[in-house]
């Protein structure tokens, strides 16, 4: 006598097979990204070197204050967003979801080396 298996059951029908792909991507991206936009972020204070604290232009000023926000404030929410691409449920329903998550978490990292590299000349 032979023994019966059970069939396996088959795959739902709304199951998005490239679920894993933005996330995955904003994944490897950000592993470069957010290490250069802290660094040269970081850097970034001693653009006023030349120019003293109190002598710098206002528009120095705001750029380092835009990009000291950005570290602050802009790693966490990046950090929950491509959180959020990874956990959402891998349906079809939500890939359009999981897509902009994922492209939302970079992009405070890369405003952060956008401003750093255009810093404006003391």
């Amino acid at each position: 006598m032979t023994a019966q298996h059970p069939a396996p059951l088959p795959a739902p029908a709304d199951r998005d097979p490239g679920a894993r792909v933005a996330p995955a991507i904003a994944t490897a991206l950000m592993s470069v990204l957010g290490p250069a936009a802290v660094l040269f972020g970081g850097l970034s204070a001693t653009a006023t070197d030349s120019c003293g604290p109190d002598d710098c232009p206002a528009a120095l000023d705001a750029s380092l204050t835009r990009i000291s926000g950005l570290i602050h404030y802009g790693g966490p929410l990046s950090a929950a967003a491509l959180l959020a691409a990874w956990l959402l449920p891998a349906k079809r329903r939500w890939s359009a979801t999981r897509a902009w998550t994922a492209g939302l978490a970079l992009l405070p990292p890369a405003t952060v080396l956008y401003l750093v590299w255009t810093l404006p000349v003391p």
